[in-house]
């Protein structure tokens, strides 16, 4: 392993946990600028945080923090060590910007009695940190402990396991005095949208795509693909039935976003060359997601 190798690879870490940062960042600016100056329960230990401040007075941080602390001992047992020092980190990034981010006046962003918008908008900022947190493979603790062990077993999404622990958190704030109906389903309406945000940025950055390349200069579009998109060409053999002759198909699968780059590679050798993509509900492999079982 030279040099070269080991700084990219120290790079690739170090940029996954600016992005944690950045995910738990949005995650905590949601909370303390959206939800809690306007008393919506949440899902998540942050959800459970928050139901003790609203019920005690004791800062969000302090008990989520201190559930954490439990969860993280289970979370070394069970996901690995790797995926467990990003959780203390996460733990620790979260729990200072909860400690140090001011809390915003109800009608700062939004109206004083805008629940509504404010449920939709803290939902998104929230979900969309999430998963910007797990697409890093890094997670903030709590109920993303829980999601992360199940997904490495189960063939379910982040998302649809943090929605079962958190309608059971979210519907627990109605015994409190600060409880009401319409606060539970303000708090359903941030978990929905937070979910869904949750499943569309890691489901947005990991959709595939599948590409038949019809050309004479197949050899050179396979060499350009493999070295310059890095990914694997396979070419099959195939008739044109009208003209009864023989020819080459290139196929590949590709992430999404690396489409451009093949669209480019291939109008550059060939621009006649006849190309058919679409779109792979899933793709299990190297290179790809990891095939489980149910």
């Amino acid at each position: 392993m030279n040099l070269k190798t080991i700084t990219k690879g120290t790079w690739i870490i170090i940029r996954e946990y600016i992005f944690i940062a950045f995910g738990l960042f949005m995650y905590s600016a949601a909370w303390k600028g959206f939800l809690l100056p306007h008393l919506i329960t949440g899902g998540g230990v942050t959800g459970i945080g928050a139901i003790v401040f609203y019920a005690t007075g004791i800062p969000i941080f302090a008990t989520y923090f201190a559930i954490n602390f439990v969860l993280l001992v289970i979370a070394v047992r069970t996901v690995g060590l790797a995926f467990s020092l990003r959780t203390i980190y996460g733990v620790g990034i979260l729990t200072l910007f909860f400690a140090f981010l001011p809390q915003a006046v109800p009608g700062t962003f939004v109206g004083a009695d805008d629940n509504f918008m404010a449920c939709v908008i803290g939902g998104l900022l929230s979900g969309a940190g999430i998963g910007i947190v797990f697409l890093a493979n890094g997670s903030s603790g709590g109920t993303d402990i829980i999601a992360k062990v199940v997904n490495k077993y189960r063939n379910i999404t982040l998302g649809r396991v943090l929605l079962y622990c958190d309608v059971l958190i979210i519907c627990s704030s109605y015994f409190f005095d600060f409880g009401s109906l319409e606060k539970i389903v303000y708090g359903l309406t941030t978990m929905a949208i937070g979910t869904i945000a949750v499943d569309m940025v890691i489901s947005g950055v990991r959709q595939s795509v599948q590409f038949f390349i019809f050309s004479k200069e197949y050899e050179q579009i396979a060499t350009r693909i493999n070295m310059e998109a890095h990914r694997g060409v396979t070419i099959l053999d195939g008739m044109g039935w009208y003209s009864k002759e023989p020819v080459k198909v290139v196929t590949v699968i590709a992430r999404k976003n690396e489409s451009v780059k093949i669209f480019r590679i291939v109008k550059e050798i060939d621009p006649n060359a006849f190309i058919s993509q679409s779109s792979v509900i899933g793709v299990y492999g190297k290179g790809f997601d990891v095939i489980k079982g149910k």
